[in-house]
């Protein structure tokens, strides 16, 4: 090998020369290096972002599953032993009540009580101006006695025609005759009679006054305006009046509870705006016979008001005790599915899997129904199942909170 040698012909020190054939595999191996190595990261970034996406999938999926799965609430059926209480809607009535309506035409002079004022028996609530009921008693008492009048005549001249038929001085037919014309006139004399009574019957109907002791209740009335005999049917009442000393109301009780309700029985109420207040009443008749059309027969209790608590017409819920003959189960109607077959409810094993129970129901107290076949006290029932459940299906489950007494006692049934 030749050493290089510099411009004067010297020898130069340093590496020898590499062939060109060597100087250019040089950046080949290097390329080739730099291929493999990036082919390397290529492969393990594939790799790692194959197993974020698995992992991301997987972790999708157990979400949707999760979120797939239902969420439901279920109870306890209770147990009611012994009593038990029937719970029935009922509106207060005064123990009378009564629309007060005119009985005689004209028009209205003046009226003395208005809603809310208390009044006696006899008492004064409206005046009335008659004057043509004045009038037409004007003219029958005239008429009255003018038939007086004809009558006093047809007597008088009876008892002459009756001393003449003595001596044959006049005929018997013609007797007859002034007899039947003082019968006539005695007749006569009674219808008018008759009509004066009426129309002076009329005019004391111009003074309103009140049947009984109670409370008005409406008042329909002003001064001036027209009214007209009628009832009901035909114009609108001038004064509603109730008495509200003691209060009643009927309650429709089914047939087959009929047997628990007692005259004499106690009763409890329940105003639902104010339901911590304590009222009682007490049966005092019973229907003797039953309504074809509800089944159920009228049940009316007095309620005492004295102290005017309670108002006529308002609403309350009647609780009437009966005797049970034995343990029952009760659910809320919520938990309940009506179907063709017949009705089932959603039962929650331990699993927390669902299964379809046919059920056969009892009463129907409005706050809970009665199960009598196909449940049991230590089951779980799901509320408001949804129609498309289905056997086996796994649900999260929570127990609904019970009633608590802040919310009020529950008068639907009595353990």
């Amino acid at each position: 090998m030749n050493a290089q040698l510099n411009p004067e012909g010297l020898p130069v020190d340093g590496p020898e020369p590499v062939p060109a054939d060597e100087e250019s595999q040089v950046p080949r191996t290097r390329v080739a290096s730099w291929g493999w190595a990036m082919l390397a990261v290529l492969i393990l970034a594939g790799g790692a972002r194959t197993w974020v996406n698995a992992e991301q999938a997987s972790a999708v999926r157990a979400g949707t599953e999760a979120a797939a799965v239902r969420s439901v609430l279920f109870v306890r059926p209770e147990v009611t032993r012994g009593q038990r209480t029937l719970t029935l809607p009922a509106t207060l009535r005064g123990r009378q009540e009564a629309a007060i309506h005119a009985r005689t035409n004209g028009y209205v002079k003046a009226w003395k009580k208005d809603i809310g004022d208390r009044v006696k028996q006899g008492e004064v609530l409206a005046l009335i101006d008659t004057p043509e009921v004045d009038q037409d008693l004007a003219q029958t008492r005239a008429t009255l006695q003018q038939i007086q009048a004809r009558l006093e005549l047809t007597k008088t001249s009876l008892a002459r025609w009756e001393s003449l038929r003595g001596s044959n001085a006049v005929s018997q037919q013609e007797l007859d005759e002034r007899r039947s014309a003082f019968q006539a006139a005695q007749a006569d004399l009674a219808a008018a009679r008759a009509s004066v009574q009426r129309l002076e019957a009329l005019q004391q109907f111009a003074r309103i006054v009140a049947p009984f002791d109670g409370v008005v209740v409406r008042r329909h009335v002003e001064v001036g305006a027209l009214v007209a005999a009628g009832s009901a049917t035909a114009n609108r009442e001038l004064y509603y009046l109730a008495q509200d000393d003691v209060l009643r109301l009927t309650v429709a009780v089914p047939q087959s509870h009929l047997d628990g309700v007692k005259v004499g029985q106690a009763v409890s109420l329940r105003l639902l705006e104010r339901p911590q207040l304590k009222l009682a009443g007490v049966v005092r008749r019973v229907a003797g016979g039953i309504d074809a059309a509800t089944r159920s027969a009228q049940v009316e209790i007095e309620v005492p008001n004295v102290d005017g608590k309670l108002k006529p017409g308002g609403y309350v819920e009647v609780g009437l005790e009966l005797a049970g003959a034995g343990p029952t189960l009760f659910v809320p109607p919520t938990a309940v599915q009506f179907r063709q077959d017949g009705p089932r409810v959603v039962v929650l094993n331990e699993d927390q899997s669902l299964s379809l129970r046919p059920v056969k129901l009892g009463r129907d107290l409005g706050r809970s129904v009665e199960v009598i076949e196909g449940l049991s006290a230590v089951e779980a029932v799901v509320l408001n199942p949804p129609d498309t459940v289905q056997v086996g299906e796994r649900v999260h489950a929570s127990e609904a909170p019970r009633e608590t007494p802040k919310d009020g006692p529950k008068y639907a049934r009595k353990g």
